[in-house]
């Protein structure tokens, strides 16, 4: 595995020197992109997974942390300006990807804010390797896929994900849920809070995401919940109350601890949840019980479940604080 500078208009990027992490899984290299901006200790920033995902949307919260902190920010393998090879996404490739990137890109322990269902990715990876983050920020955190949020069976889910990477079939359909007119509804219906910045040259920025070659792939996995990082909303606070304290379990990757996991009075890792005031009210529910566990300490901020690019000055000044040691 190796690195490479990568000759690009800064318009590609959020004004970082952007790098291509060569990453392999399963015998297949993947090229997986990376932007790094400012000096100081080391934050790694994680986007959500989504159809739309990308490292620019944590661009706007990268540059207010850049003056403290060197911050790097990545596309997810699938997903950004990574490669979107025709791969089985699934959470062990996600689980590996984390770990392999993590070791490569950094020599010390780092903060880290993770989006979505990089959550349960990043507390996952705390629980086998407690030394690689010293402080860590879930934003809008969740962990199950928009169909089985819906109460699509395991089964019709993975019926719809078929189709989508099907070779003719799947290419219709997926043009159809990535239309500029379908991503402005479902940004409207629980991504973004306020309408009017669901401008026109925002909604062709995120339809021109859809559209890069094998773009699909990643997405049909994330939508029918092939990706999900845990199972059930159980295994999620387990993960959260096992956070180890001075040792470090031995479990092979994508395994969660059981509930009966050894708990610690404290975590040794300090954690705080951000929860947009206007989440969906099944995701509110879920992120109220993880910002009520012992030691998880939490604030609510407007927005929903992209909170981090809607209101990236509001959740910087909230974690700011924290991830300097300061609460």
């Amino acid at each position: 595995m190796s690195t490479r500078f990568l000759n690009v208009p800064a318009s590609t990027g959020f004004g970082g020197v952007i790098e291509e992490y060569l990453w392999n899984w399963e015998n297949q290299e993947l090229g997986v992109i990376y932007e790094t901006l400012g000096q100081g200790s080391p934050l790694l920033l994680l986007p959500a997974f989504s159809t739309v995902s990308s490292r620019l949307e944590m661009g706007e919260l990268a540059k207010l942390l850049a003056p403290h902190f060197q911050v790097v920010a990545v596309d997810w393998p699938g997903f950004g300006e990574s490669d979107r090879a025709n791969l089985d996404y699934k959470p062990a490739l996600y689980h590996q990807f984390l770990a392999d990137f993590v070791r490569f890109a950094f020599k010390m322990p780092i903060s880290v804010v993770a989006a979505g269902h990089a959550a349960g990715y990043v507390l996952q990876l705390a629980f086998r390797q407690p030394d690689v983050f010293s402080r860590i920020v879930l934003a809008a955190p969740t962990w199950r896929g928009p169909l089985p949020t819906m109460g699509a069976s395991q089964q019709i889910a993975g019926m719809v994900r078929g189709l989508v990477r099907s070779p003719l079939l799947g290419q219709a359909i997926y043009q159809l849920n990535t239309s500029p007119s379908f991503l402005s509804f479902m940004y409207g219906r629980h991504v973004f809070t306020d309408a009017t910045k669901l401008t026109p040259s925002f909604i062709k920025q995120k339809w021109q995401t859809t559209q890069i070659p094998g773009a699909r792939f990643g997405s049909a996995a994330f939508v029918t919940g092939n990706i999900d990082p845990v199972r059930d909303q159980s295994e999620f606070l387990t993960l959260v109350r096992s956070l180890p304290a001075g040792r470090s379990p031995s479990l092979p990757a994508g395994r969660s601890p059981s509930p009966t996991a050894g708990r610690s009075p404290s975590l040794s890792i300090p954690l705080k949840v951000i929860i947009g005031e206007s989440s969906p009210p099944k995701s509110r529910l879920e992120m109220d019980a993880l910002a009520a566990l012992p030691n998880v300490s939490s604030v609510v901020i407007p927005g929903s479940l992209g909170l981090h690019e809607e209101y990236p000055d509001v959740l910087a000044e909230a974690i700011l604080p924290f991830l300097k040691g300061l609460s």
